[in-house]
């Protein structure tokens, strides 16, 4: 097992904080890094795609969860796959896809690990029909703060504060997951234009079962008759006879595919307003009034920020700050009211994404509810963003919102208990499982988690 000190900072890189970095190879590895700890405690990490500070431990531990990579078991007859936590979603897509399979949900990157996506809770464009991640994680093992290794399945306490949980009440070591039978890499896609925002919900709200899949990119500049209008695209696995005769002799092929990133849309680093504006006419413009039936490879459909994977490390801006909430329905006037907002104050908003949740995730702290998620990022020295986000906290949880924590890195702590009324049991269970505060993070710390 090797041991450094490292910088470390969420993807949007506004908050770095220095660790002990231990790189695990075992379990037994992972074991001796928690007895290893340290008073600052210490907090699993896998590919530091959260957006925030809730994989950093400033004087703390940090355990590098990337080495433990294998795939332990695959179960066809099932559906199902044993892997251990550090193991990314695209290691998974790379392996089981050309044998019929794709993991259940996936979110906007492919490179998060397992135990990631477990400790967010990450949910994706299927979240209406499917749920989030931990819908289907059949049992997982968690090294606990007393060093035992525990399998926690579905339906425990201790399963419920995990999910979602951000890593505060262990290790996952490894995980079971439930798997979705596909004949195809290929998405069947459609893509319509929205003229405002009561159009895209209401082609969001449209959505059939058949069509499991879909999402808008919505333009945070655009004003006035055109305030909120939107690209809605809905998707679902394409059957093996929608496919071209060329294409079906590999029709399971797992290609990724290489996409302009944003350093070569925008070469001086994230927008301003006036850039954003521009770029973001082009987008709407050059998307088609409707088309149905687009043949897609799973990256281009799923995983947009893959297309620029180091879009955070732009210069000249300081980082950038991710922003998502959730609102129930029937909170559509605090959707309109937050869209306006930003749209009156020109914040150049990259990547500004809508989607229909549906049910809630098992966590305690889950992010998503019943109702709207809207997420988008702005650059972290936009003059007032705070006070502006300050804001749209407190107008999120009037409404019974909630804003996601693995994106966020500077919430305050009196609104949390508002947004997350099971955060009394979370906290509750901590104590009693690790009394000690073996696990901590700097989101743990800022929140009083």
């Amino acid at each position: 097992m090797s041991v450094d000190t490292v910088s470390l900072s969420g993807w949007g890189r506004t908050a770095p904080t220095t660790a002990l970095r231990f790189r695990p190879r075992t379990y037994e590895d992972a074991a001796a890094a928690v007895r290893g700890r340290g008073p600052r405690g210490v907090v699993a990490r896998g590919l530091g795609r959260a957006h925030g500070d809730a994989a950093q431990n400033a004087g703390g531990s940090v355990i590098d969860m990337t080495a433990l990579d294998r795939i332990r078991a695959f179960d066809a007859r099932a559906g199902t796959v044993v892997c251990d936590a550090g193991v990314s979603l695209h290691r998974l897509m790379e392996t089981l896809l050309p044998l019929g399979w794709f993991v259940p949900v996936t979110p906007a990157t492919r490179h998060v690990t397992v135990g990631g996506a477990i400790g967010s809770d990450v949910h994706g464009r299927n979240h209406r029909t499917a749920g989030s991640f931990t819908r289907h994680v059949r049992s997982l093992e968690l090294l606990t703060a007393d060093g035992e290794v525990r399998t926690v399945p579905p339906g425990t306490e201790l399963f419920a504060a995990t999910a979602g949980g951000m890593g505060l009440t262990g290790v996952v070591l490894s995980a079971t997951l439930g798997l979705r039978p596909v004949t195809s890499a290929l998405m069947s896609v459609d893509t319509a234009r929205a003229a405002d925002l009561d159009e895209a919900l209401a082609r969001l709200t449209a959505c059939g079962d058949r069509t499991p899949y879909a999402a808008a990119w919505i333009d945070l500049l655009a004003r006035g008759r055109a305030t909120g209008r939107a690209v809605v695209t809905r998707g679902e696995h394409a059957p093996l006879d929608a496919l071209p005769a060329r294409a079906r002799r590999t029709a399971l092929a797992f290609r990724p595919g290489r996409l302009p990133t944003v350093s070569a849309l925008i070469p001086g680093g994230l927008p301003g307003p006036a850039q954003a504006a521009v770029l973001n006419e082009i987008r709407y413009r050059s998307a088609p009034v409707s088309r149905t039936g687009e043949l897609q490879r799973v990256s281009t459909f799923f995983h947009p920020l893959d297309a620029a994977p180091r879009w955070s490390r732009l210069p000249g801006r300081g980082g950038s700050v991710h922003y998502q909430f959730t609102v129930g329905h029937g909170h559509e006037g605090t959707l309109h009211r937050i869209v306006r907002q930003l749209t009156v104050r020109r914040c150049p908003a990259v990547h500004a994404v809508l989607k229909r949740f549906g049910e809630g995730g098992p966590g305690w702290l889950s992010f998503p509810a019943p109702g709207w998620t809207l997420s988008f990022v702005l650059p972290a020295g936009l003059p007032g963003l705070a006070r502006l986000l300050d804001r749209l906290d407190e107008e999120v949880a009037a409404a019974g919102g909630r804003v996601c924590l693995a994106k966020d890195a500077r919430l305050r702590p009196g609104l949390l208990a508002a947004m997350y009324p099971r955060l009394p049991e979370f906290r509750a269970l901590r104590e009693e499982l690790d009394p000690a505060g073996a696990f901590r993070s700097d989101l743990s710390r800022r929140l009083a988690l």
